[in-house]
């Protein structure tokens, strides 16, 4: 029996995997900006004296909600689930753009966020180093390769 490989077969979660992740936290945002409160302590960076770094109003978090749905968006046109014109270079380098913002991101600004943050001994930092920053190397990841390979 001969195996054959296709490098575009192994990437057909990829799309998947990405547009969950971007429609969910797209939806937490929301969630955010009408005024759940759920989470909301452990996701805004914090000095060690507890004071917040960054205090974002509705329209930030808004934003943000917004950014992440047409992040979605797009993944669904890249896998062609939907079709819409959108001009080439966005078709052409978008994935490459969304993984290096992610990679961004993961790596941080060297203070409050991302995996060489100074800060580590508040709420945020335990959860930004086990679960934000990896999350966002993975969709860094999944964004680039889809690129290359899909």
């Amino acid at each position: 029996m001969k195996l054959y490989y296709s490098p575009g077969a192994g990437f057909l979660a990829f799309p998947f995997i990405l547009a969950f992740i971007f429609f969910t936290l797209s939806a937490i945002h929301i969630y955010w900006g009408i005024g759940g409160r759920w989470g909301t302590e452990a996701v805004i960076p914090t000095t060690t004296e507890k004071q917040k770094s960054i205090m974002p109003g509705k329209l930030a978090t808004f934003g943000v909600a917004f950014g992440l749905f047409a992040l979605g968006i797009f993944i669904c046109l890249k896998a062609e689930w939907l079709t819409l014109s959108i001009p080439s270079f966005i078709s052409d380098y978008g994935l490459y753009a969304i993984g290096f913002v992610f990679l961004l991101r993961a790596i941080g600004e060297f203070k409050y966020v991302g995996f060489f943050k100074r800060i580590k001994n508040t709420k945020f930092a335990y959860y930004d180093t086990r679960y934000f920053s990896p999350l966002c190397l993975v969709v860094a990841m999944l964004s680039i390769a889809w690129g290359v390979y899909g």
